[in-house]
């Protein structure tokens, strides 16, 4: 029986951010390599600019080739391991086209770096122990049959309010839901992706997951893995079986089996906008990637974002509500300057909720600086400083905690306390203590690293930045300061000693230029002609100088143009004038 003749000619994707090169290039399969080379796997191929090799993706294989002439060969195979898939080659495609962008830009967020030890171990079978049974489906709990989802319906979901207790952590009622929608799918033999902003929302559904999904593969792909554990998880999602994806934005692009389920947790989050090129929001990834599969597509928030409810009124989108909406209570309080710093309302309402448990204040401002504003008498508005100050004072015996981007505090305890959260870090507080440039080589917020714009406060070269010098900002052309002493002894850095030592005393009856010039030693030769270049070297920086500084005087006198550059300076002649109204053109 012959053996099966395998393709001669590989299509490929170049890995190159050049839009000129964003399409497929055909390529020659040596002998030895059609084996092994299919669609999906990582290849090296020759370029014919510069005999560069470049690496790429193999699209697809062919017998014969439309491209007339003789094709170049396929350099090497980087490895055996299928990382672009079909489904994910077309969204590339689609999500590039629709953005202006290329494949390859997109495809770098898809598919990570490869690891070899990882892809090594995977080969060899050493992988983490798969579920025996799937789980069973469960009810999606507060909508009723409005979420019993079929294939292809795209949804806009109001989320639960209030946090759910699963075992000894508590989570968000909306992760719940999540956690059951992706179940179900898993149950029916098809796999979910859940994309959701922070890692604090990922860490909420994993929670959830951990309660509902009994016997279902999870799998996270996001930034905060390390390289391997990431790929590791990339081929996991290869494999041929359902499993639910957990993830930041670039989880849409993940390449698993028979996709089901695409869910986005608030869609309106800026974490969702992707900042490099060319720059598809997930949310726009998802509905691509929906009609491209005929999955089924979710949008959970608590408020829709104005892109999501658009979708909703043109009809793109179902808006799906619980039954029993649960709003907070909220009480205002007078705005009265003469009300006390805590209003009675806020102090009765704190007082009864710290019988229960923890009670959480929102501050606008973080920091300390009100605090010592009232100190030193000068009134200010509150901040979580002065905040946390007031309340140790009206609530005696109770713990106060401050939780800002300085001191996070991811998860609090059953005890009574109160939490003062604000809306991240104090970028005075940042400034005041991030270490000195001086010592660092890192940007500081000293005054002379900001009236000089350098990049370090002693040594370094004063740099503008170039839009400032295409503005007409002044150029600095002399040479660097050296640090000061006392600068570098208040870094704690030593103190360089002087460069030139200094000069011992010249012997009687040396006078004139001489005097500057060390005496030889007994019985040396002498340098013949070593003064005369000498000399000829300081008339030289002479008439540099005089010509630099007459072109100045005359830049300064007509309001020319630009300064010439170094080597087209005129050289001991006074320069013509470069301004176009001087008097003297």
């Amino acid at each position: 029986m012959a053996a099966p003749e395998h393709p001669a000619v590989a299509r490929v994707l170049l890995d190159t951010p050049l839009p000129q090169l964003d399409h497929l290039f055909d390529y020659r399969i040596p002998e030895e390599l059609r084996a092994s080379v299919v669609p999906g796997v990582r290849v090296r191929v020759p370029l014919r600019m510069a005999g560069r090799i470049a690496d790429a993706y193999v699209v697809e294989t062919a017998a014969t080739s439309d491209v007339p002439g003789e094709l170049s060969a396929v350099e090497a195979l980087v490895s055996e391991q299928r990382v672009l898939t079909p489904e994910v080659y077309a969204l590339a495609r689609s999500v590039a086209d629709r953005a202006a962008g290329s494949a390859s830009d997109v495809l770098r967020l898809a598919i990570p770096k490869r690891q070899v030890r990882v892809e090594k171990a995977w080969r060899d079978g050493r992988r983490p122990p798969e579920p025996e049974t799937r789980p069973a489906a469960v009810p999606v709990t507060g909508y009723g049959a409005e979420l019993d989802l079929t294939p292809g319906d795209r949804v806009a979901v109001d989320g639960l309010t209030g946090v759910v207790r699963l075992g000894d952590s508590w989570v968000g009622a909306w992760a719940v839901t999540l956690a059951e929608l992706a179940v179900r799918e898993v149950a029916a033999g098809r796999s979910a992706i859940l994309a959701l902003p922070d890692y604090r929302d990922q860490d909420q559904v994993e929670a959830a997951l951990a309660a509902v999904a009994g016997g279902a593969v999870v799998l996270r792909l996001d930034a905060r893995q390390s390289n391997a554990e990431r790929y590791a998880s990339f081929l996991s999602a290869l494999e041929d079986r359902p499993c639910i994806v957990v993830g930041n934005r670039s989880a849409v692009y993940a390449p698993v089996a028979r996709l089901g389920l695409i869910a986005l947790w608030n869609d309106g989050d800026s974490l969702f906008a992707e900042p490099l090129a060319p720059y598809v929001h997930a949310r726009d990834a998802a509905l691509v990637r929906q009609e491209q599969s005929g999955c089924s597509l979710v949008l959970l928030s608590l408020s829709r974002s104005a892109a999501t409810q658009r979708l909703v009124e043109l009809g793109w989108l179902r808006a799906v509500s619980p039954p029993k909406a649960r709003t907070p209570a909220v009480v205002l309080t007078p705005d009265d300057a003469g009300s006390p710093r805590i209003p009675q309302a806020a102090w009765r309402a704190a007082t009864e909720a710290l019988v229960l448990g923890p009670v959480l204040l929102q501050v606008a401002r973080p920091g300390n600086a009100a605090l010592d504003a009232l100190k030193a008498g000068t009134p200010m508005a509150a901040d979580a400083g002065r905040t946390a100050h007031d309340l140790a004072r009206a609530f005696p015996g109770v713990r106060v905690q401050i939780s800002d981007g300085e001191r996070p505090l991811e998860r609090v305890t059953d005890e009574r306390a109160l939490i003062i959260a604000t809306r991240g870090p104090s970028r005075s507080r940042t400034a005041a203590t991030r270490p000195c440039c001086c010592s660092t080589g890192s940007a500081c917020s000293c005054a002379r690293a900001r009236a000089s714009r350098r990049t370090a406060c002693g040594g370094g070269r004063p740099r503008l930045p170039r839009r400032a010098r295409r503005a007409g900002a002044p150029r600095r052309r002399h040479r660097a300061a050296r640090p000061r002493a006392g600068h570098l002894a208040a870094v704690g850095l030593p103190v360089p000693r002087a460069r030139r030592p200094e000069a011992a005393p010249l012997p009687a009856g040396r006078a004139g230029r001489d005097r500057h010039r060390p005496a030889a030693p007994r019985g040396a030769p002498a340098r013949r002609g070593a003064g005369r270049r000498r000399d000829r070297g300081q008339q030289r920086a002479r008439r540099v100088g005089r010509a630099h500084r007459a072109a100045l005087r005359l830049r300064a006198r007509c309001g020319g143009g630009r300064r010439p550059p170094h080597r087209d300076r005129p050289r001991g002649r006074r320069p013509a004038c470069p301004g176009p109204d001087c008097g003297r053109a």
